[in-house]
């Protein structure tokens, strides 16, 4: 997961770098990103495994349908292609999530 990942994050910086991707680049954490890291700081044992594996199902289910609603329905060609492209993986990461949890 962490190599689908990170290969994601380069396509995506390369669209941006390259001006297919008009878009900044963040560099820091979001607020919410930040709340979700901190509450898992003050977690230990089942506790953090539970909050953990609730926060990767959570988010792969965002990003399965964020890519799912750009890729039908996005402005940005580019954009579009690669979210299409991108959807699978992120499936099958949502299935990984869920039988985390099983």
């Amino acid at each position: 997961m962490i190599t689908d990942h990170q290969k994601t994050t380069d396509e995506l910086k390369g669209l941006v770098v390259g001006g297919k991707v008009k878009a900044l680049l963040p560099t820091a954490m979001t607020l919410t990103q930040m709340d979700k890291l901190n509450t898992l700081k003050g977690l230990s044992g089942a506790e953090f495994t539970k909050q953990y594996h609730s926060d990767q199902a959570e988010a792969h289910e965002d990003a399965v349908d964020l890519f799912k609603r750009y890729g039908e329905e996005g402005d940005n060609p580019d954009l579009k292609a690669w979210a299409q492209a991108t959807r699978p993986a992120l499936v099958h990461h949502l299935q990984m999530a869920k039988d985390l949890n099983k």
